[in-house]
């Protein structure tokens, strides 16, 4: 299983835990301790991997931390596209997003109206309004 941040030199998974019954085709439920509580007990098959028994490759639960509110938010950063298209009879404001997490082919189109309500900050003060 993979926790923790990813990195050259980090540990890629934790001790070994054992599987407890097979939830879908790909998915296994793992009986997970009670530090790790908070944590979702079922695992696609592509983050588990095979305990063959090397304990050296084995990084230690102490070093592994869980916070109480695990969630990931992307942040925007730029917006490097305006565009306005025109539907039927009224028109509709969107922008070219690009979050900090992602290259430029991940960035996505969201509204305007939306995106300037949330994140004012990347909207020049002089800019047309939506």
């Amino acid at each position: 299983m993979i926790f923790g941040n990813k990195g050259k030199l980090s540990h890629r998974y934790v001790v070994p835990y054992k599987i407890l019954k097979r939830v879908g085709k790909v998915s296994y439920e793992l009986e997970l301790p009670p530090e790790l509580a908070v944590v979702y007990p079922v695992f696609h098959i592509l983050l588990l991997k095979k305990c063959v028994g090397d304990l050296a490759s084995v990084a230690p639960l102490g070093s592994v931390a869980v916070k109480d509110s695990v969630c990931y938010e992307d942040v925007p950063v730029v917006i490097p596209y305006h565009q306005v298209r025109m539907l039927r009879n009224k028109e509709v404001a969107s922008v070219k997003v690009l979050q900090r997490s992602h290259s430029v082919e991940g960035a996505t189109w969201e509204a305007k109206v939306a995106m300037k309500s949330k994140y004012p900050c990347l909207f020049p003060s002089n800019s047309t309004p939506a």
